[in-house]
């Protein structure tokens, strides 16, 4: 794992213009299994690295200060890790839980993780057979818009269109979709792709995550092959409906913290200085640090 560099010359001017920054997306885990257990089927082999914990150590050096968790994988349906950094860092972290999203009862759940600091609940489809329907999911939907509870998908291209029509359906719940629809994950970046994602600009309360570059396109810093494809995302979304994300620690493996910060604050040339503070900062800070507090 590499160390982040020095901020660049500019950085201090950059907080001076924007504030503390947020990262909309950072995965935390910890290899206390007594404690915090793995979820059934998972191994302390898949977890790499085999602790991550600190991620303050990476992000505080580039001027962000709030941190948007989501629950990991190797947990499941269990917060509890999650709920406890946030406990113990109110003002620093808020939470994007996992539930049984197929439940019939989600709305409890929502309701107690909400009290504990959670903004978010993600949806992982793991099937085919997963269409993004159901009553579970409806009834996450409606509870969610009623107590600005945001929806966070983590999906690829080919399930936008479903997605849109549960938005369609559901026009006043929060909609957050994770790194950019994964689009240019295992394949070429294609304007029918982006073109599924824009769509979904029509759908007022959907918001996209500009993220998890390393995994895109050519997966190379400093990703500057990604520009023309976040241009015409911010074409469609604009600032406002636009948030940035590390996806620590992966995002970390092969690169610095500093190469997905530094995309959007220092070659997005499209990007004014108020487009980069919501961005950086503004976009997270109302999706999920307003309201309810931890």
């Amino acid at each position: 794992m590499k160390i982040t560099a020095n901020p660049p010359e500019n950085t201090p001017t950059l907080e001076r213009r924007l504030g503390g920054l947020i990262d909309a997306h950072v995965h935390l885990w910890t290899n206390d299994f007594r404690k915090y257990p793995l979820a059934e089927g998972r191994t302390p082999a898949e977890m790499k690295p085999p602790v991550f914990s600190d991620i303050l150590r990476y992000a505080r050096p580039e001027k962000v200060t709030r941190i948007i968790l989501i629950q990991v994988s190797y947990y499941g349906f269990d917060n509890s890790y999650m709920l406890s950094r946030i406990r113990k860092q109110p003002r620093t972290f808020r939470g994007v839980a996992m539930i049984d999203w197929h439940g019939n009862n989600p709305e409890a759940k929502m309701r107690e993780l909400a009290r504990r600091g959670v903004r978010g609940f993600r949806v992982v489809p793991h099937e085919a057979s997963d269409l993004l329907e159901g009553n579970g999911l409806d009834r996450m939907f409606r509870y969610g818009a009623r107590e600005n509870l945001a929806m966070c998908f983590l999906i690829g291209p080919q399930m936008l269109p479903a997605l849109r029509r549960q938005c369609e359906k559901f026009p006043a719940t929060p909609v957050v979709i994770d790194h950019l629809a994964r689009i240019g994950l295992k394949g070429p970046i294609t304007q029918s792709h982006i073109r599924a994602l824009t769509a979904l600009a029509n759908c007022p309360a959907v918001k996209v995550k500009v993220s998890a570059f390393y995994a895109l396109g050519r997966k190379k810093p400093p990703h500057k092959d990604l520009i023309p494809f976040i241009h015409q995302v911010f074409d469609a979304f604009g600032p406002r409906r636009l948030m940035w994300g590390s996806d620590s620690p992966f995002q970390l493996q092969n690169e610095t913290y500093e190469d997905s910060l530094g995309l959007v604050r220092d070659h997005l040339d499209f990007l004014s200085w108020e487009d980069k503070e919501w961005l950086l900062r503004r976009t997270a800070e109302e999706t999920f640090f307003t309201g309810r507090s931890a």
